[in-house]
């Protein structure tokens, strides 16, 4: 039977529509991986925030100072890294800036471009965050070399797009 209701063709089928059984639905192993996954992202990340305050920083900003250490990012990307919105990286920006640990820069490739960059204190301060983790040195010092390898290897075919 079709139906025109304003003009547009509406095809009406007999029976029950069902909706098909979910048939990827996890076991339970997967269910307790991703389980010990959250428990390890929840550690990582009070540590990290212990870490930071060690450092007179937020979570934000020591986040932020780690990816600078690493290269000059514009702030459109640092925002898209922290998955936060561009005005609050200027904020980040401007208070680390503030104290010494970050810089602008114009962007060689495109000088209406602004780059922000670790100083040179900015970047002992990111390695000095990074080596207080204890977190980073002491569950996984238990782990053989191979094993760590392999862990990491498994990590990066995890998120790998």
């Amino acid at each position: 039977m079709r139906l025109n209701i304003s003009g547009c063709q509406v095809t009406r089928y007999p029976g029950r529509v069902t909706t098909p059984p979910r048939t990827n639905r996890p076991d339970e192993l997967t269910f307790e991986v991703v389980d010990l996954i959250g428990a390890v992202v929840a550690r990582y990340h009070a540590e990290y925030e212990e870490a930071a305050a060690e450092h007179a920083l937020t979570g934000a900003q020591a986040r932020l100072l780690s990816l600078l250490s690493l290269e000059p990012l514009p702030m459109r990307k640092l925002a898209q890294r922290l998955r936060c919105e561009p005005s609050n990286v200027t904020g980040i920006v401007d208070r680390l800036e503030s104290r010494g640990l970050v810089e602008r820069r114009p962007d060689p490739a495109d000088r209406r471009v602004k780059l922000a960059a670790a100083t040179g204190e900015g970047r002992q301060v990111a390695r000095n965050l990074r080596e207080s983790l204890r977190f980073a040195r002491e569950p996984l010092a238990g782990l053989s070399e191979d094993e760590r390898l392999a862990l990491r290897d498994l990590l990066r075919r995890m998120l790998a797009d």
